[in-house]
């Protein structure tokens, strides 16, 4: 194959990140160009192919949209897509891929690790650990704690089955109800949510943020869940309206929350979610592992070897839904 033949694929990272592990592979089968920012776009999008896209920031790319002369396929590293649905590639033929499957385990286990630590006030230990406090209390037993899971997806399949293997009771929400899943007790639909919420001990978001997420936990449905239930976000920040969520801890509508994201990333250091002695916070990390950049890259690489051959494209997502559909 000829230089000239060659496709050609635009990643585009974030001012400053350096070149995604493993690029090699790529480099010696397609011309690999990189952006950064708007202008570099404009200058790399005509006559690109492909894009891997590991930087998600929606103005950049929507301002270039018009160079994008060639594009056939968009490649989104992560499994959210919600930062690339502007309407000019909605409404293109362009496709777009994410990274399903990548995640998926990790952010169970952290879902898993957080109601172990809540159950087992892990919090309060490491407090009075700090404080050389011998303290003795009385903690829950996590078997036989019900878990719903808001988007039983591909990430939500993987939290009901690891909570499940606990002991622990998953039912899940999603578009359409299902009651014979193996990973769940039950699927309810997504019209169903504000009457399943008050029958759980645990609610775990790992829906996409869409318009009909967006905002959806606010205080009607911390209302509606039990004074001694906790809130894990592992989907989306914009999906919980923090300043209801804060109230809804202050008031005791809720006991507690882990949230590995937030409406506003970096959190501000005078927020008052850092200082909730029932909030437990990380730094939208929940499913990153040592080592998943490269395995991002190899991801790419097996749908690229596909694309290559014109052959059929996995984790499609469908753009007007926002999501990849199911396996």
């Amino acid at each position: 194959m000829t230089q000239q033949s060659k496709p050609v694929v635009t990643v585009l990272t974030a001012p400053g990140e350096q070149q995604p592990p493993g690029m090699d592979a790529l480099k010696a089968r397609a011309e690999v160009r990189f952006a950064c920012d708007e202008q570099t776009l404009r200058d790399t999008l005509p006559g690109t192919d492909v894009m891997m896209v590991t930087d998600f920031r929606t103005e950049a790319l929507e301002a270039a949209w018009p160079c994008a002369d060639k594009l056939q396929w968009i490649h989104a590293t992560s499994a959210g897509v919600d930062a690339l649905m502007f309407p000019g590639l909605i409404e293109s033929d362009v496709v777009v891929t994410n990274a399903r499957g990548i995640f998926d385990r990790t952010i169970a286990e952290y879902v898993l690790c957080t109601i172990l630590m809540f159950a087992k006030d892990f919090p309060n230990s490491i407090r009075l650990q700090h404080r050389h406090e011998w303290k003795h209390r009385d903690t829950e037993r996590a078997e036989g704690k019900q878990v719903l899971v808001v988007g039983a997806g591909s990430i939500g399949r993987q939290i009901g089955r690891l909570v499940r293997a606990a002991g622990l009771q998953p039912h899940g929400i999603a578009r359409t109800p299902r009651h014979d899943d193996p990973d769940f007790v039950a699927v309810h639909g997504n019209d169903d949510l504000f009457n399943q919420l008050p029958h759980y001990d645990f609610v775990v978001i790992a829906a996409p943020l869409t318009p009909q997420t967006e905002g959806l936990f606010d205080h009607k449905a911390f209302k509606a869940m039990r004074n001694s239930a906790r809130l894990i976000n592992i989907g989306r920040g914009p999906i919980v309206k923090t300043d209801d969520l804060i109230v809804a801890l202050e008031d005791g509508e809720i006991a507690g929350a882990a949230l590995d994201v937030f409406e506003e990333e970096p959190l501000p250091k005078g927020h008052p979610l850092w200082d909730m002695e029932n909030v437990i916070m990380t730094a939208h990390m929940a499913g990153d592992f040592i080592g998943w950049k490269r395995a991002l890259t190899d991801q790419f690489l097996e749908n690229f070897d596909l694309w290559h051959k014109g052959r059929d494209l996995f984790n499609l997502v469908d753009k007007r839904l926002g999501y990849a559909g199911s396996k």
